[in-house]
């Protein structure tokens, strides 16, 4: 039970959030980070109303996502970095990669779906914090990347996503959802393009992700609860 009225604790977090910024509630994807989680768990969250579903790593996810093939309108995203040798597998299991971050990755990705007559959807993540610890394209670089991974036939590029640095205070982490926005609105302007995502917030910070414009939030451990591992 405990799964279930966190589910329905965070859908009515999520539309308090979305009501308070104007926006409607159905507009935002609640993604459940299943990272570590195994099978059995995933279903209990499936059966409590999630479809979509974030996994970390390439091969973890692909045994998930092989034994759980009979779930029905179930979405796999992958949300972890990629690695240029794991792409052909992200590619062939996943419906939205988060993590799209180097020119050499959107070559690699953009080959391999070519190979299985895919367009792959992506979003390029930006390391809105600047960490060293932390994946994705630095702000000042996004738009190149961008105009060059826009060129890629097998590739259409739905928005960004960012992992902001930690704060016990979510809202500290305000500001750099607000950048990440603009950066999605400038590349909008610029390109004349539609970017309808924003995949940002998690557990502790998702109410001001959405309040931000969050198109996509990742919740793991309020849905899960505190991993044991």
């Amino acid at each position: 039970m405990a799964i279930r009225e966190n589910v329905e604790k965070i859908k009515e977090t999520i539309e308090k959030a979305a009501q308070k910024a104007g926006r409607k509630p159905e507009d935002i994807i609640l993604l459940a980070a299943s990272k570590t989680q195994p099978p059995e768990k995933i279903v209990e969250v499936y059966e409590a109303g999630i479809r979509y579903f974030g996994e970390n790593r390439v091969q973890e996810g692909i045994k998930k996502i092989e034994a759980l093939s009979n779930l029905k309108d179930i979405h796999w995203h992958l949300i972890g970095g990629l690695q240029t040798n794991k792409a052909k597998y992200a590619v062939k299991y996943f419906e939205l990669i988060h993590s799209l971050d180097r020119e050499a990755l959107a070559d690699e990705l953009d080959k391999r779906a070519g190979k299985v007559e895919k367009v792959q959807d992506v979003l390029i993540e930006v390391n809105v914090g600047e960490e060293e610890t932390k994946y994705g394209v630095k702000p000042e670089n996004l738009e190149k990347l961008f105009e060059y991974s826009m060129q890629k036939e097998n590739l259409r590029i739905l928005g960004l996503m960012c992992i902001p640095p930690y704060f016990e205070d979510p809202e500290k982490s305000r500001p750099y959802f607000a950048m990440l926005r603009e950066m999605k609105e400038q590349l909008e302007k610029k390109f004349n393009i539609s970017l309808p995502h924003l995949s940002m917030g998690m557990s502790h910070d998702f109410e001001v992700a959405i309040e931000e414009g969050a198109t996509i939030v990742r919740i793991g451990t309020a849905i899960f609860g505190e991993r044991k591992y």
